[in-house]
C-alpha cells in the first residue's frame, strides 16, 4: 500500500510474511498464493506491499538461479503484490516449534550473516517495483548480549562496513539503493535506540541505519519522542519501522494480572519482560522467568516482548502498547517530512497467542492481518497522508 505524504514523497506500508512459516522458495510461492493475495483482496486494493522474509534456503535457491528470481517477480506482479523491504532478521527455522535464542544466530560476528544479508540485498534490488529505486532490509542488532566483547564488536562493525561497500557497488551496478537497519531488541547488544547510536556511528555509513520496532521500543519503556530526537541529532538514518504492539500489565502484583500474563507464556518465542523504576530498567529473558521469581519489581508496570495484534488489545486486566505505536508513527511520518518511508506491520505471533485468541483457519488469519492493515491505514490517513491507488 502506498501513501502520499503532504511533502509529496511516497510512504510504503506492508505486512511482514514471517508470520507464514516457509523455509524454501516453493514455500514462499505458496505464501503468496495462500495468504498474501487473499489479504490483498480483503483490503480491497489492486496492489499490496509485503515485507518479504526469505529464509536461508529460499534466498540461496534464488541466488543460484536467476530465472527463479524472474519467476518470483512475475508471481508477485500476477498476484498484485510488491516488495520494497525484506525482513532479514530470522535466518532459518522461524516456524519451528521452539525458536527462542536460535533467532539470534548467526549474528554479525559470523561471516554467514554478512553473506546472507548480501544475498538479500542483491535479491531485493531485482524484486523492487520498476518505479521504486530504494529498498530496505531489517537485521538483528549485532548479537545477543552474552559472549560479546571488544574483539567481537570490532568483527561485527567490520562486517557492516564491508556490507556498506557492497551496497555501494550494488547501486552502481543496478541503480537501486538498498539500506540496512539494525533492529534494537530487548536482550541484545543493541537493546534500545540509544544503544544503536555508538555502533552505528562507529560503522559510519549512511547505508547502515536503524529499524525502529515499536513493540521493542515500548517493551524497553523508551519514550518515542526522546528516542527519535536522539537518532535525528546523531544523524542515524531510520531505514524502516516495524509497526507492532507489546503486552502491557499495569499492576503485575495482582493475582488476576499474573494469571492473564501466564496465558501468554508459550514455548516458541522469547518474550523478554521489562519493568522500569526511577533507578533502572529491570529485565528477564522470558515471561515465564518473570512470573516465576522476584527478579522484576512488582509495584511498577511490566511489558513483555509479545507482538499482540494491533487492532484488538488483549482483554483486561492486561492491554497493549498501541499508544506507543501511535506516538511513534506521528513522529515518523506526521511531521513536515517523513523520517522513514518504509513501514511494516509485523505481528508474527498469531499462532503463539493464547488458544482462544488464535486464528484457526487461513481465512481467520487473513481477516486478522487485514484488520491490522486497516488500522495502520487509518492512522496514516489521520496524520494527513493520502492513500494512493
Amino acid at each position: 500500500m502506498r501513501f502520499r505524504h503532504p511533502d509529496g514523497s511516497t510512504v510504503h506500508l506492508a505486512y511482514c510474511t514471517n508470520v507464514h512459516p516457509a523455509e524454501t522458495l516453493e514455500g514462499v510461492l505458496a505464501q503468496l498464493r495462500d495468504h498474501c493475495e487473499p489479504v490483498r483482496k480483503r483490503v480491497g486494493r489492486d496492489r499490496l506491499g509485503i515485507g518479504l522474509w526469505l529464509a536461508k534456503d529460499a534466498a540461496r535457491a534464488l541466488i543460484r538461479d536467476p530465472s527463479a528470481v524472474r519467476g518470483l517477480r512475475t508471481e508477485l506482479d500476477r498476484r498484485g503484490l510488491e516488495v520494497v523491504t525484506l525482513n532479514g532478521f530470522p535466518y532459518e527455522g522461524f516456524g519451528s516449534a521452539e525458536v527462542k535464542y536460535r533467532v539470534y544466530k548467526p549474528d554479525w560476528t559470523d561471516p554467514e550473516r554478512l553473506t546472507h544479508t548480501t544475498d538479500l540485498a542483491r535479491l531485493l534490488a531485482q524484486l523492487l517495483p520498476d518505479d521504486v529505486t530504494e529498498g530496505s532490509i531489517s537485521t538483528l542488532p549485532l548479537a545477543w548480549r552474552t559472549s560479546y566483547d571488544a574483539d567481537r564488536a570490532a568483527t561485527a562493525h567490520a562486517a557492516l562496513r564491508t556490507l556498506a561497500e557492497r551496497l555501494d557497488a550494488l547501486e552502481e551496478l543496478t541503480g537501486r539503493s538498498i539500506r540496512i537497519g539494525l533492529e534494537p531488541e530487548p536482550g541484545c547488544i543493541v537493546e534500545t535506540t540509544h544503544d544503536a547510536i555508538a555502533p552505528l556511528t562507529a560503522v559510519g555509513h549512511d547505508r547502515i541505519g536503524i529499524c525502529v520496532d515499536t513493540c521493542h521500543l515500548a517493551t524497553s519503556f523508551e519514550d518515542p519522542h526522546t528516542a527519535l530526537d536522539e537518532l535525528t541529532a546523531a544523524r542515524i538514518p531510520i531505514v524502516k519501522s516495524q509497526l507492532s504492539a507489546a503486552l502491557h500489565a499495569e499492576h503485575p502484583h495482582l493475582p488476576d494480572v499474573r494469571e492473564a500474563l501466564a496465558a501468554f507464556d508459550e514455548p516458541r518465542f522469547l518474550h523478554q519482560t521489562r519493568a522500569r523504576t526511577p533507578a533502572a530498567l529491570h529485565g528477564t529473558d522470558d515471561l515465564g522467568e518473570a512470573l516465576a521469581g522476584d527478579t522484576l519489581p512488582q509495584a511498577t508496570p511490566w511489558r513483555a516482548h509479545f507482538h499482540v495484534p494491533l487492532h484488538t488489545a488483549p482483554a483486561a486486566p492486561v492491554t497493549s502498547t498501541l499508544s506507543v505505536l501511535q506516538d511513534t508513527l506521528a513522529r515518523l511520518v506526521g511531521g513536515p517530512h517523513p523520517l522513514t518511508s518504509h513501514l511494516e506491520v509485523e505481528t508474527y505471533t498469531w499462532q503463539a497467542l493464547p488458544p482462544e485468541l488464535r486464528p484457526h483457519t487461513r481465512a481467520q488469519l487473513a481477516d486478522g492481518i487485514t484488520a491490522e492493515l486497516t488500522l495502520a491505514r487509518d492512522l496514516l490517513t489521520d496524520l494527513g497522508l493520502k492513500e494512493l491507488p
